[in-house]
């Protein structure tokens, strides 16, 4: 068993690493589980201190790990070195926040002293994506390990460069043997690893099936879980919208990444008063986009992270235009080597139609009409998913009222889905539960220890 790193602009083969039997997996537990209690006790403001000396481990190496990203998946090489960065910047957020986020919590009661001591958990496992492979490890791991808790991290099976470097990050920044290591081995053995007594909780970022898998997983053990799940992300464009800068974020929020986040605008709902003139706009900016090799700068589509998800992304999209979809442009794939698919608008997007239904994960638009704001808000809240959302129009005010009555974890007006840290993330219904980043996040994956003294 070993893990391949196919290079999505070739389809060929670079690197073969090989993947971990029982009694490696066996010697990275007993290595954690050894390490977890020190590092629970070391005081916060040296785990601060080594955090901070990690971000600064991503500055040096920022062109070096953006590039292990961009041969691993794909993405464009200047986003993959923006992905650094803001790891970096997460690193020190959290270096300086860490100590008030954690600060005992006083609460009157009929003790003379009583509070909130926020402790550490144990050991953390995390099952994370490939999308961006090194930001979603980093936001469980940052705040995770300020906290006093240990990780262990079991990557996509299609970035396992990431995964050794990732812990090479930590390695480097002088945190102690064992505080965090990542695992090389397949989804088949992730359950034994959640099981094991060892492991104390588990966060996911993944999909809706991998979600309902590890939660029964968890449940049955009794152990904390955070789940990231899918998204299919509304962006409403209202009559009194300003469609030039919202035509300009459309297609930054769609195409970003090639399309394969599950915090991108995914269903363009547009009232009918303005649709047409924002789709002339859209449709401009989607077909400027230039295909290419992720290492040239001129490049602004990557290619999909691999060729069966371009295939599968095409599937739906073909599917859907035979139930009576209209393919408004792109809406194949490009004929060239590698896993590219053109920039896509799919626009008379309706119920029952895959593209309706499903999270489309690529470069594909999906366009749905709507009468009015009402009619756009039955739309937006008419998914399985609740991730991210949001509302173009001049008036902010009916916006932020519109965005309150958006089902999602998040919803922005004006403005693109992103994740931040200084503001909690998560999701509600099928996009799963808990929250990441902020200060909500770093109390995901602590005991809210009640003390009482009299």
């Amino acid at each position: 068993m070993s893990f391949k790193v196919i290079n999505p602009v070739t389809g060929e083969q670079i690197r073969e690493i090989p993947g971990w039997g029982e009694s490696e997996i066996e010697s990275a537990l007993s290595q954690v589980a050894d390490a977890t209690p020190a590092w629970a006790a070391t005081p916060i403001s040296e785990r601060c201190a080594l955090m901070r000396e990690a971000g600064a481990v991503l500055r040096r190496n920022q062109d070096h790990y953006a590039a292990i990203i961009t041969q691993d998946m794909g993405k464009l090489i200047r986003d993959a070195r923006a992905e650094i960065e803001k790891c970096a910047i997460t690193c020190d957020f959290y270096a300086e926040k860490g100590p008030e986020f954690l600060a005992d919590e006083k609460l009157a009661s009929d003790a003379s002293e009583s509070y909130v001591a926020y402790l550490p958990l144990g050991t953390v496992l995390a099952v994370m994506p490939w999308n961006y492979p090194f930001w979603q490890v980093m936001r469980f791991a940052i705040p995770a390990l300020v906290a006093g808790n240990t990780g262990l991290l079991k990557h996509a099976s299609n970035v396992p460069q990431c995964a050794l470097a990732l812990e090479e990050v930590f390695s480097e920044a002088g945190f102690p043997n064992g505080v965090f290591r990542s695992l090389m081995i397949r989804a088949s053995q992730v359950q034994k690893v959640i099981e094991d007594p060892r492991v104390q909780a588990v966060t996911l970022t993944g999909s809706e099936p991998a979600g309902r898998q590890v939660a029964a997983t968890a449940g049955s053990v009794l152990k904390k879980c955070v789940l990231e799940l899918g998204g299919s992300d509304a962006f409403i464009v209202l009559e009194d919208a300003d469609l030039d800068e919202a035509a300009k974020w459309a297609v930054a929020s769609r195409y970003l990444n090639s399309g394969q986040s599950c915090i991108a605008a995914k269903r363009f709902i547009l009232v009918d008063a303005i649709a047409e003139d924002f789709l002339t706009r859209f449709k401009a900016g989607v077909e400027a986009l230039q295909a290419g090799d992720p290492l040239d700068e001129a490049t602004t589509l990557a290619p999909m992270a691999r060729e069966d998800l371009r295939d599968e992304l095409h599937t739906q999209v073909s599917k859907s235009i035979s139930a009576g979809a209209l393919a408004l442009t792109g809406c194949q794939p490009l004929d060239r080597p590698g896993a590219y698919y053109a920039a896509s608008i799919l626009d008379r997007v309706e119920p029952g139609m895959l593209a309706y239904d499903n999270e489309l994960f690529g470069p594909v638009a999906i366009v749905i009409r709507a009468r009015d704001e009402e009619d756009a808000l039955r739309i937006a809240n008419d998914t399985p998913y609740g991730l991210g959302g949001s509302v173009w129009t001049r008036d902010s005010q009916r916006g932020a009222a519109l965005a309150r009555r958006m089902e999602s974890g998040c919803t922005y007006v004006n403005g693109m889905v992103k994740s931040d840290p200084r503001l909690p993330f998560g999701g509600i219904k099928n996009s799963g539960f808990g929250r990441e980043l902020s200060q909500h996040g770093i109390r995901e994956f602590v005991n809210a220890k009640t003390i009482w003294i009299k």
